[in-house]
Formats: structure tokens, C-alpha cells, sequence
């Protein structure tokens, strides 16, 4: 086992002396024969130098009896975790797993005072995450995660990392979240064999989109995709995305050709934006129609809006997806090529659009409609920092449409009117305000004529 003080540039420099640092051990009352260290993430990511957001903790030498006796609250129901009294952090008794049937809970658990540190690092996912610090801030490495972050690299433990199929899932989301980080190949090919050995198939919906959603809210979403997608996976879980690759779309609206290629930089788009995650996750799905043109019409994918609502509909309900990541999906698939053509509408055709994105009830769903497309729209090369000019428009006229009042309307309308006396007052406001927007223009460009 290897014990270590030391730490490394988040740049990818050589390792570097450890920033002296309060252990946040020194003061937990424990008996001199329970060992208690600090595991995983918040180990790897004080060693990159980024801010440590929560502390997991391993006990080594305790018994789930002297733990209550210490104050500690147990609350898990498949293995011994205890909250601690003060802090609520998370306390997990040292333990070891075995496979005893397919997916991630084909799990026994062995927990005792027994069981070592080393072993229980043993357990965990990819070397970056199975080290440690002790009492006095020492780093236990036994596995060599301080040298793979230096070389940024997503290395498996050991073999026994093919026992859990989320594990393929994990690799990819810390790729999305260290995206000069590379998987090893050793690593990249033990998960292709789970692929193909079935164990893909056997994730259970929730996991999926737990991790699923905690990729796409990562600093580079697509290389989530593009590890997923190299290993198999990706034809697994998400079947309708992995259908998009090698799809050709117009090279003169579409530079990048691909269609998974463009996802793959709308996705980047909106993460680059700050954009939630029901965004993202309608950024992921808003092309799946495209997967369902005929080769003979491509590059022609005239009417993939509406294809796609099928998909969208069972991705929606095969990972169990929150009610507002459903919603936008679905209205983001379905209308995000007529809001790219917002500049042809009309007063009527942009009222209808704002009516089918439940604007007047739901002001935030246009917010995240407009964003998604205009993720859509920069998700292209060349257009990264072009400004989607169709949003403005769009806000103008919601704006617009807005400010009538739909009460004084109401009750001035003929009986049974009322819906259409609103909704005329609307386009009729929206109307007007194109005409001072053109008229503004129209000035402008007069005024730039006569500076000439």
C-alpha cells in the first residue's frame, strides 16, 4: 500500500506538494481502534485543486453497535451508513461485495470490522476515486489514482469493475465532467465485453437516468455520448440517439453534416450556456426524427419534427423522466423547426407558436424553448457566437401579446367570444408591435444612409 502527501495541478502538471489544509478528522471521537479516513471524490477533486463540495467517509474497525453508541444515526438499508450527529455527513463501515446475479443490485455485502481499507477501495469504480486520506491528511493510494490523474486518465480498479453495469454509465458521465481525461483502453474494452455480455441490458430505468442526468448537467455533455457510443452502450440505452449517427443533413444549414455530430455540439451549446436540465435533456432529443428518414431522401429531413414525438414519448417513458424534462422534450421536438423560421411569421403564426409552447401559462417553458433552440442554432460550426435572431423575435411578440389585458377583454366580448376576443386583441397587439419594430429599422438604416 502506498501512502502519500501530495497533490496535482488541475492543468495535468506533475505532481505538486499538498496545500497544507485543516484534517477534517482531528476532532471526531473515535476510539484509537476505529480508523476513520476521507474516500473518493472528495480526495480526487482536492488533489485537482477543485473545490471539495461534499465528504464521504469509510470506518475501518467499527461495529454498526459502536457506532450508535458513538451518536451516529444509521440509515442504510443495504449496507451500514451512518449519519454523523453534527455534520450529517455520510459514514459507510469498511466492506467488500461479491456478484451473485446479473445488474447492479446482484450484489452480497460483507461489512465488518475485519474488512481493511485497502480492500474496500478495492470495490469502487476507477482508480481516481479509490484513494483516501487519513487523520493527518496523509494520501492512501493503493491503486495508483494519483499517477492517473496526472495522466488523465479514467482507469479501472480492477476486474471486478465488470460486476456492475452502471459502472459503464459512471466512466462516461466523469468523462463528460473531466473532458481532457481519456479512457484507458484496457478500461474502454472490459466495457465493451459487458456490452456484449449483456449486462447493459440488465440497468433498471432509474439508474439510467440518474445518470444520464447528472452527464448532461457535466461541463461537456457529448463526450458522455462519444463514450458510450465506443463502447456500445449507447445503441443499448439510448437507442433512439445512436441511430442519429452517420445520418447526413444539408451541409449548407449543417456544416458538421452528421447528425449525432450536431447533437453532439448542441448539447455542448447548451452546457456552455448554464442551461438546466430539462434543456439539455430536450437539446439531446430534438433530432431523434432524423433517425427515422429514409436514406433516399437524404439529406431532406422535411417532417422529422413530428416524426420524432413517438421517440421522444417512449425515452420520456422508458427512463421514468421528470414532468418537466417530458414537457419541453416534446415541445421542443416537435416545434423547434418553425421557431427557426419565426422571421416568416406572421402575427397569427407566431401567436399559434407561442399558444403551442403554453406561453401564457407556463412564461418559463418559452424561456426554455427559445434557449434549446438557440442551442439548436450555435450547435454548428461557425455559429457558436452568431446571436439566434428568430428568439428575439419571438420575445417581442410574447411581450406584446402579453400586455393585453385578457379581463377588460373578456368581459367587453359577446357572449361565447371570449377565447377568440382575446386571442384577436393578441395578434392585433403583436401585429403592431412588428409594424414599430420594422418601422424602428427603417429609421435606423435612414439614419445610416444620411452618415454616409
Amino acid at each position: 500500500m502506498r501512502h502519500k502527501a501530495g497533490g496535482i495541478a488541475s492543468g495535468g502538471q506533475d505532481c505538486q506538494p499538498a496545500p497544507p489544509h485543516a484534517s477534517p478528522l482531528a476532532h471526531h471521537p473515535f476510539p484509537p481502534h476505529i480508523r476513520v479516513y476521507v474516500v473518493g471524490g472528495a480526495v480526487r477533486d482536492r488533489l485537482l485543486g477543485l473545490p471539495v463540495k461534499d465528504r464521504d467517509w469509510v470506518v475501518v474497525g467499527a461495529t454498526p453497535e459502536e457506532m450508535t453508541a458513538l451518536g451516529f444515526r444509521p440509515v442504510g438499508r443495504d449496507f451500514p451508513v451512518f449519519l454523523h450527529p453534527v455534520t450529517q455527513e455520510q459514514y459507510a463501515l469498511a466492506r467488500t461485495e461479491r456478484k451473485v446475479a446479473r445488474g447492479y443490485k446482484g450484489f452480497t455485502v460483507y461489512a465488518s470490522p475485519t474488512v481493511t481499507l485497502e480492500e474496500d477501495l478495492a470495490r469502487r469504480d476507477l482508480t481516481i476515486n479509490a484513494m483516501a486520506e487519513d487523520a493527518d491528511g496523509r494520501l492512501i493510494d493503493p491503486y495508483g489514482g494519483q499517477a492517473d490523474l496526472a495522466a488523465r486518465l479514467l482507469r479501472h480498479v480492477s476486474p471486478a469493475f465488470a460486476e456492475d453495469p452502471v459502472r459503464i454509465l459512471r466512466v462516461a458521465r466523469f468523462a463528460a465532467r473531466y473532458p481532457d481525461f481519456r479512457v484507458a483502453e484496457e478500461t474502454l474494452q472490459l466495457m465493451r465485453q459487458m456490452v456484449q455480455a449483456g449486462e447493459a441490458d440488465a440497468l433498471v430505468p432509474e439508474r439510467v437516468w440518474q445518470e444520464l442526468s447528472r452527464g448532461l448537467m457535466e461541463q461537456r455533455p457529448s463526450r458522455m455520448l462519444q463514450v458510450l457510443r465506443a463502447c456500445g452502450a449507447l445503441e443499448r440505452v439510448l437507442p433512439e440517439v445512436d441511430g442519429l449517427y452517420g445520418v447526413p443533413q444539408n451541409p449548407l444549414s449543417h456544416p458538421e453534416i452528421d447528425t449525432g455530430v450536431h447533437l453532439e455540439r448542441v448539447l455542448d451549446a447548451s452546457a456552455r450556456a448554464g442551461h438546466r436540465l430539462a434543456v439539455r435533456y430536450a437539446a439531446l432529443l430534438h433530432d431523434v426524427g432524423k433517425g427515422l428518414t429514409p436514406p433516399e431522401r437524404w439529406p431532406d429531413h422535411s417532417g422529422h419534427e413530428a416524426a420524432g414525438l413517438p421517440l421522444v414519448r417512449a425515452v420520456n417513458a422508458r427512463l421514468n423522466v421528470p414532468a418537466d424534462c417530458r414537457a419541453l422534450a416534446l415541445t421542443v421536438a416537435r416545434w423547434h423547426g418553425l421557431a427557426h423560421a419565426a422571421a416568416g411569421l406572421d402575427a397569427a403564426g407566431l401567436l399559434d407558436l407561442l399558444e403551442r409552447c403554453d406561453a401564457f401559462r407556463r412564461p418559463q417553458q418559452l424561456d426554455d424553448f427559445l434557449a434549446a433552440c438557440t442551442a439548436d442554432y450555435q450547435g454548428r460550426p461557425g455559429y457558436e457566437e452568431r446571436p439566434f435572431t428568430p428568439a428575439e423575435r419571438l420575445r417581442r411578440a410574447y411581450a406584446a401579446a402579453r400586455a393585453v389585458d385578457a379581463g377588460t377583454v373578456a368581459r367587453a366580448a359577446p357572449p361565447g367570444q371570449v377565447a377568440q376576443a382575446v386571442r384577436s386583441a393578441r395578434m392585433t397587439a403583436i401585429a403592431a408591435a412588428l409594424d414599430a419594430t420594422q418601422a424602428g429599422h427603417t429609421w435606423r438604416q435612414h439614419d445610416r444612409d444620411r452618415a454616409v
